[in-house]
């Protein structure tokens, strides 16, 4: 039986170092029925001759290249703008997967009839070295997503078809993949994930979300954007809901990676 076509976003932007292997870890999946939609967001450092040795050397490559820089957010909307598959996926340019990531997910989708799955994911530095894990709880609900993001964007796969349309990226600078989960949550009220590790999120220092004091605007844009909050409402929510529960899940990633990397060794 054909194997439904997923199509896997990924934006990229002077990402060289790292690029090549994100986009092999996602043409060696074993469900292989894909296409891998990439924008670039007009990078500079060779990102884009690296795009098109693979877009000459495998069809299920597709490449955009924009003319503005415009932010990932928009990157990835290009790139659903032009998605056919059933299923939507994500995976940045420097994140990676495990072989069989899209199999085990869309499995499990078909299991609980769901249309939104996310999974754990391994945390690894610049030179791959594994630092860490994020352990995914199995079930959410949009009232826990709504505290703070707990899908981390490589992870998530939805479900066009199950939806009725495709989902796009709000037109917020940062805080982007948060809110697009929120709003399929809104539809579909639950996410049925995976607790096993699928992929390797790369932790850098420059990234755009390593400065979490900045994000605090965007957090809130969040609630605005998505609920239709009040500034005043937003920022209250995010002060006595929001914050509470990201310390906790920092405090648990933090026990979680502690013991993962223990047994490693």
């Amino acid at each position: 039986m054909q194997r439904e076509l997923v199509s896997v976003i990924m934006p990229t932007f002077d990402s060289g170092k790292h690029l090549a292997g994100s986009i092999e870890s996602v043409l060696a999946q074993t469900h292989s029925n894909l296409e891998l939609l990439i924008t670039d967001d007009c990078s500079t450092d060779g990102t884009r001759e690296i795009l098109e040795q693979f877009a000459q050397r495998d069809p299920r490559v597709k490449v955009e290249l924009l003319t503005e820089n415009s932010g990932p957010g928009v990157a990835r909307n290009k790139s659903i703008e032009r998605a056919q598959g059933r299923y939507i996926a994500f995976c940045d340019s420097d994140d990676r997967w495990f072989p069989e990531k899209l199999e085990k997910q869309i499995r499990h989708m078909e299991e609980h009839s769901s249309a939104l799955c996310s999974s754990s994911y391994l945390i690894c530095n610049e030179d791959d070295k594994v630092t860490g894990v994020n352990i995914s709880p199995d079930y959410l609900t949009l009232d826990m997503m709504k505290r703070d993001n707990k899908i981390g964007c490589l992870t998530a796969v939805y479900d066009v078809q199950r939806l009725g349309h495709k989902f796009f990226m709000p037109s917020i600078r940062k805080r982007q993949d948060w809110a697009l989960f929120l709003s399929i949550m809104k539809e579909c009220r639950e996410c049925f994930c995976l607790t096993e590790p699928l992929a390797y999120y790369r932790q850098r220092e420059n990234s755009v979300s390593s400065n979490k004091f900045s994000l605090i605007k965007y957090n809130v844009k969040v609630y605005e954007t998505v609920f239709g909050y009040s500034r005043l409402k937003a920022y209250l929510y995010f002060l006595f809901c929001f914050l509470p529960s990201y310390f906790f899940k920092v405090k648990k990633r933090r026990q979680d990676s502690k013991e993962y990397l223990e047994n490693m060794k």
